[in-house]
């Protein structure tokens, strides 16, 4: 599998951390609600796609076993920095093997829109239930059609005195793929400048749903973000499912 598109998210881990890792924060009344009545209180979690490590560390924090992987190193460093008490992998969500069984895998802020086939999201699931034990939960959430329509347009700016971020992102409805594009100048022994595309893939409610049973998962639901979880959240779902 390639991995080399990937690389662009090493440039992308320090602005991630100080921006959008809090991300972490909003999400913890829907794990509340969704994960963790149904899971021991000292019960095992993966954190796929675990990102700059600031979910895993509010997992900690509540008792649970975090094991923490992603494809970026440069992710996983601040991840090791931010979450002290978990365990952290450099691992590609599409082929990971463990023979650790877990509790409950969780991926979160759209990270599995980031794989752009379809082949991809049923490999990362297939991986997903073979490492959950019988009764484990999965939960992701993936921005959906109406969100890259509402979201995905337009830039804006982040401006510090030791440092400058220019965002600009577009979607197309027929290729049905987001570009993210980002320019960092940091201030560091002299300006540095940093250019990142991402990319994401919008996947419909029934390329998922098909996808997970086919992956063995039942008891499967969508959640919409604002109508179901009462989030301020425009074309996210929630996805659940148990093996």
């Amino acid at each position: 599998m390639n991995k080399e598109r990937f690389k662009d998210y090493n440039n992308f881990a320090w602005v991630y951390n100080r921006y959008w890792g809090s991300y972490s924060k909003g999400i913890m009344p829907v794990l509340e609600k969704l994960i963790f009545p149904y899971i021991p209180q000292n019960g095992k979690i993966l954190d796929l796609c675990c990102g700059t490590g600031q979910l895993a560390n509010s997992l900690t924090e509540k008792g649970y076993e975090v094991t923490g992987i992603d494809i970026s190193e440069e992710m996983i460093k601040f991840a090791r920095r931010n979450a002290p008490k978990a365990n952290f992998l450099i691992e590609d969500a599409r082929s990971f093997d463990f023979s650790t069984c877990f509790n409950a895998t969780l991926t979160v802020f759209d990270s599995l829109n980031h794989l752009m086939e379809l082949k991809e999201l049923e490999a990362v699931f297939k991986n997903v239930y073979s490492v959950l034990k019988p009764g484990g939960i999965f939960l992701f959430d993936l921005n959906m059609k109406e969100g890259f329509e509402k979201r995905w347009k337009g830039s804006f700016n982040l401006v510090e005195d030791e440092h400058v971020c220019a965002v600009r992102s577009c979607y197309d409805q027929d290729s049905k793929i987001g570009k993210f594009e980002i320019t960092v100048f940091r201030l560091l022994e002299k300006w540095e400048r940093t250019d990142v595309i991402l990319q994401q893939r919008c996947y419909s409610h029934q390329e998922v749903i098909s996808a997970l049973r086919n992956a063995g998962f039942q008891e499967i639901k969508a959640l919409d973000a604002i109508s179901d979880l009462g989030l301020k959240d425009v074309g996210r779902t929630y996805f659940l499912g148990k093996k």
